[in-house]
């Protein structure tokens, strides 16, 4: 068997951010690291001490004929490429972020007079989708608060201006029972079935007080104009509005656009459990399941879970609330580690997530 000349490979091997990948005498690929400093990093496995690894690595390091490596600008591009790369060819020494699950979303369609639903499957075909649900009652208690305070269509009928002009369409039961406004007969029109769906999509995203607010002026300015039966109708909307809000709150509602992240691990499996927060509710939440492959620490298995995490559900939270400090540095995010108030709340809640696994 060949061996490796480690010390001549090393000295192309820059001191910069990046990606490095390890291949055997096959030439096939075994691992897919990322670095702060790839020269650093790609030497500690050729050091003297080698019985600090486990025995994988050992074995991993025997086997390394040829080293490659991509140059990155900071050290977080590093960690995302990993992971893309990771994804693309699930080299057998990595580890496996494990999430057979198929995640249920909430569907904003795309289409003249949207129709709300839930579905498993996303498809890029310009609807507007909303999660993925780790908690399938949470979902459903969101979808129930849409269906009880705007009245939306649940057909399929390929309503149009065409169509409706042109009287192809009937009401039916669920116009007659109070579900649905008749936009098929023209009954109600596309602006009015338009912003119930701007409303929707704002307590999709969190921001029910957006809404709350704008219900509480039309009360306000319908009540001045001796419109009682508009201040009527918005009020029962209020209440309903009001009603889920105090329910689904479980920090102080400054809180806001946070990510939180914990982790619980063992010899062989970790799990990283996900919250999002905007104004003080949980919209979005997922656990999954790491097994380990070689010696990752926790803070490392935080790290490349939390990335998953923020790519999957397309985060642009600045502050991110961890167990402990990261070596990961990055001026663009604030990693915060509570240690009393509303965020260790938030954080205590995320760790028994992970418990309950």
């Amino acid at each position: 068997m060949s061996t490796f000349d480690h010390k001549t490979a090393l000295t192309a091997i820059p001191h910069k951010p990046g990606v490095y990948q390890y291949w055997d005498a096959d030439g096939k690929l075994m691992y897919i690291g990322k670095a702060k400093d790839l020269r650093n990093r790609v030497g500690s496995y050729f050091n003297s001490d080698r019985q600090q690894f486990n025995g994988k690595t050992r074995v991993l390091v025997s086997k390394i004929r040829k080293i490659t490596f991509t140059i990155v600008d900071t050290e977080i591009d590093a960690w995302l490429l990993e992971n893309s790369l990771i994804k693309k060819h699930q080299p057998k020494f990595n580890i496996n972020l494990k999430d057979d699950k198929t995640y249920p979303w909430i569907i904003v369609k795309n289409e003249q007079y949207p129709r709300i639903y839930w579905t498993r499957k996303v498809i890029k075909d310009g609807s507007t989708y909303f999660g993925p649900y780790g908690s399938i009652g949470m979902m459903h208690t969101i979808l129930d608060l849409i269906k009880e305070t705007y009245p939306l269509r649940t057909c399929s009928l390929p309503l149009n201006d065409k169509n409706i002009a042109e009287g192809k369409f009937k009401v039916c039961l669920e116009y007659q029972i109070g579900n649905c406004k008749g936009p098929c007969q023209a009954y109600q029109s596309e602006s009015d079935y338009d912003q119930n769906i701007v409303e929707i999509k704002e307590i999709l995203n969190g921001k029910i007080g957006n809404v709350i607010r704008d219900v509480k002026g039309i009360i306000k300015t319908a009540s001045e104009e001796l419109n009682f039966e508009l201040a009527h109708q918005y009020s029962r909307k209020l209440q309903v509005l009001e009603k889920y809000q105090s329910k689904s709150t479980v920090v102080n509602s400054a809180i806001t656009n946070v990510d939180v992240v914990s982790i619980a691990s063992d010899e062989r499996y970790a799990f990283v459990n996900y919250l999002k927060v905007m104004n003080g509710t949980i919209i979005q939440t997922q656990t999954i399941e790491i097994k380990k492959q070689l010696d990752e620490s926790d803070d490392e298995l935080l790290i490349t879970a939390m990335l998953e995490f923020r790519t999957k559900f397309n985060s642009t939270s600045k502050e991110i609330i961890v167990p402990f400090e990261l070596s990961l540095e990055d001026e663009r995010l604030k990693f915060t580690v509570p240690k009393l108030g509303e965020k260790k709340k938030l954080l205590e809640l995320s760790q028994k997530k992970c418990a309950v696994l």
